[in-house]
């Protein structure tokens, strides 16, 4: 699956192979600005990116971003979720994709895809307390072993633990 750099029917095309090979397990998406972005199972999500890699060409992680939806629950979806960065060089093309996660559900580790998550896995760790099963070396990144609670979740005291 290769396209040409500034080719506007790479990503529709490239959407419909996802809908093709992932069917149910792609829960939702949408194209808006020249970036495709993708909410996945936990379950697909390492196909999924495998797929993107060596198939669509995907070669760079670009980055990992941890969200804390306090309402999500209300929604009838889990709290936190994981977003994914991934780039296409040289094409100049990205894709997000988005996990789902409950505080106690860890998410499977991607260093094994890609090995810059490796640091991006800790950082959520640290910040929000999402785990990610198979990490080779989960610790704490910013703060120290004895620090209570996890400072980016929305329910975070303001003045601290």
């Amino acid at each position: 699956m290769s396209a040409k750099t500034n080719d506007p029917a790479a990503l529709p095309a490239l959407l419909d192979a996802l809908t093709a090979r992932f069917g149910e397990r792609l829960l939702e998406s949408h194209l808006e600005k020249g970036e495709l972005s993708v909410r996945v199972t936990r379950e697909s999500l390492l196909p999924l990116l495998a797929f993107l890699r060596d198939a669509a060409g995907f070669n760079a992680l670009n980055d990992m971003i941890g969200l804390d939806n306090v309402n999500a629950p209300v929604a009838g979806r889990p709290r936190f979720a994981v977003l994914y960065q991934l780039y296409k060089f040289p094409d100049a093309r990205r894709i997000r994709i988005v996990v789902d996660t409950a505080e106690n559900e860890p998410l499977p580790s991607i260093t094994g895809l890609y090995q810059s998550a490796d640091w991006a896995e800790r950082e959520i760790f640290d910040m929000f307390g999402l785990r990610f099963a198979g990490h080779p070396g989960l610790t704490r990144i910013y703060l120290d072993d004895e620090f209570k609670g996890h400072p980016l979740r929305k329910d975070f005291p303001l003045a601290g633990a």
